[in-house]
């Protein structure tokens, strides 16, 4: 452990080591011009200090939060007729995205591997006939943003920037293409619960892909796990196209422009403003998804909830 660092955990609050981990900021280069365009271009950006969950929030965690509040989730609600128009008001009904390929012919798209499943939820999440049995350990799933911004308030905590998040990510490596650095698997070890083999989605083995428990991986420099992979993490920042290349620090999170910007130009008759996640999922494979990295950014409608996103805290330090 470097003098600095030793200095940075000495010198946290109280609560940095209870299941918080220290990222000490600074400038590092964000983003990508290898990959997807959307990471475009690298550049310089910077954060202060602060402390960020060492792991996804849990199941066990997140019902502690209900138990306490009586919170319901989107994905638990009847949605907004207003919100959906053309669709009927028997589609209309409790539930969420979950991953399900066809197994009668071909994966074309999207559409072919996904499927709205009528009270799939947090608690059920691969349907209502699923529960959580053997899962208090696993990340908490079908979260929409509003629902993590709801945990972090009761947790005295915030959701994470973009910025505040890649940089954490990265744990102290520069420009490395991925947490632990510039290889996928260094000799042949596996360090992260992204897609388990076979070409995606037709997945390898008896066991359908899924979430695993937290920590299972090596954690990166700052002592954080499951910064790739496992879940997709919500971010507070609203998503753009590109990078700011003059981007410094964290972006206006609060921004009227940035949040119509957001918006999707593909569905210009369905309004829903999109928030970045970052880290990819157990569903990210070689062949069809390389964003198992930092500088992998997604966009996802702020009321969107589906079994492969979760969230992670931070507060500031």
């Amino acid at each position: 452990m470097g003098f600095r660092r030793a200095l940075d955990l000495f010198l946290a609050p109280k609560g940095a080591q209870d299941g918080m981990a220290l990222v000490p900021g600074g400038a590092f280069v964000m983003g990508s011009d290898r990959f997807y365009p959307e990471e475009r271009p690298a550049h310089r950006a910077k954060v202060g200090r602060f402390l960020m969950d060492r792991t996804p929030v849990t199941n066990a965690r997140f019902a502690a939060f209900v138990a306490a509040t009586g919170y319901v989730t989107v994905a638990e609600r009847v949605p907004d007729p207003a919100r959906y128009p053309g669709v009927t008001a028997d589609q209309l009904v409790p539930g969420s995205l979950v991953f399900a390929p066809r197994t009668d012919g071909p994966n074309r798209g999207p559409a072919d591997w996904w499927r709205y499943v009528p009270g799939a939820c947090w608690r059920h999440p691969q349907g209502p006939a699923s529960d959580l049995d053997g899962r208090d350990d696993h990340p908490a799933v079908h979260v929409a943003h509003e629902d993590a911004a709801a945990y972090a308030a009761w947790a005295g905590k915030r959701l994470p920037s973009e910025a505040e998040w890649e940089c954490a990510a990265r744990g102290g490596l520069r420009a490395a293409e991925y947490a632990w650095g510039g290889e996928l698997a260094p000799g042949g070890r596996r360090m992260a619960h992204i897609w388990p083999g076979g070409p995606f989605p037709r997945h390898a083995g008896d066991t359908p892909p899924g979430t695993a428990a937290v920590g299972l991986y090596p954690a990166n420099g700052f002592g954080l796990h499951d910064m790739i992979g496992n879940v997709w993490e919500w971010t507070d920042d609203w998503y753009g196209t590109r990078h700011a290349a003059a981007a410094e620090g964290a972006p206006g999170r609060s921004c009227c422009a940035a949040r119509a910007r957001s918006l999707d130009p593909a569905q210009p008759d369905l309004p829903i403003p999109r928030k970045v996640l970052k880290g990819g999922s157990f569903l990210c494979a070689p062949d069809f998804c390389q964003r198992y990295r930092p500088a992998a950014r997604q966009p996802q409608m702020i009321d969107s909830a589906a079994c492969h996103i979760g969230f992670r805290c931070v507060a500031d330090a």
